[in-house]
Formats: structure tokens, sequence, C-alpha cells
């Protein structure tokens, strides 16, 4: 069986943008390589990212997604949430800011999510879907656990 999954609308970058959207993308599949397994250890390097990061707001976070949906259909995909709210995370970092970074679970079925929010409400996802996810991990502006 197979499902329909409907990709973003792709936006006009900046070469900057291509490149920076790039440069978060890759280091999000690697983060997500290296510690997807493990969570302890990935919300402490994500902590490491946001320390001494401002609150980003929510039209920084929402065009972070964007230029990350962009570059990469698979993080724009339906499946790609990990690597997608890193990347969009990591980019913010290099403007000097950080969403909250969160990752949770719902049941049932059991079905685990990553996402970011900004200004008390999640980027780019519906808030009635993501209400019916429980916070497991959270990384903050600043880095604080």
């Amino acid at each position: 069986m197979s499902t329909v999954v409907a990709l973003p609308e792709r936006v006009r970058l900046s070469t900057r943008e291509q490149a920076a959207g790039h440069l978060a993308v890759g280091a999000a599949h690697l983060i997500t390589a290296v510690l997807a397994t493990r969570p302890a250890r990935l919300k402490t390097a994500l902590a490491l990212f946001a320390h001494r990061a401002t609150p980003a707001t929510t039209a920084q976070a929402a065009r972070a997604r964007t230029v990350v949906c962009t570059v990469s259909p698979r993080c724009g995909s339906g499946y790609g949430c990990l690597p997608r709210s890193i990347a969009t995370a990591l980019l913010c970092r290099l403007a000097g800011t950080w969403p909250e970074w969160k990752s949770g679970v719902r049941f049932p079925p059991l079905t685990s999510h990553a996402w970011v929010e900004a200004d008390g409400a999640p980027v780019g996802e519906d808030p009635h879907t993501i209400s019916t996810f429980t916070a497991t991990l959270t990384v903050p502006p600043g880095g604080a656990p």
C-alpha cells in the first residue's frame, strides 16, 4: 500500500539561503544518523547548539522551515520530521536564534514526531495534531534543559 504525500510548495531562494539550507540539512542528516537512537545525547548536542541563542520569532522559524523543505524534498515529506526539525533549528541558529525544538509521542497507535515551536505555537504544523503528542524531549532557546 502506498501513501500520497504532497510536498510543500517550492519557493525561490537566494544563493545564500540555498547554501545555508544545504549546510543545515546536511548537518541534520549527520546528527540524525549518529544520534537518533540515543535521545539523551541528541538532546545534549542540540542544547550545545542552542546555547546563548535568542528565541526565534514565528516568522524566522517559518522561513527557516520553508528553506529546509525547499532544498530537501526528503525533509519536506511527511516522513522527514526529525531531520526537518533539526535542520530548521540549525538554520535559525546560523542567524543567532533558536526555536524551541521538541520531540514527542502519542498512542494508540504509537507514533513519534519532531517539530519546532516559536512564540508558543508549532511552526508549519497543525496545532490540533501537535496537541495530541506528549513532548518527551525539549530544547529551548539558550540550551537550558
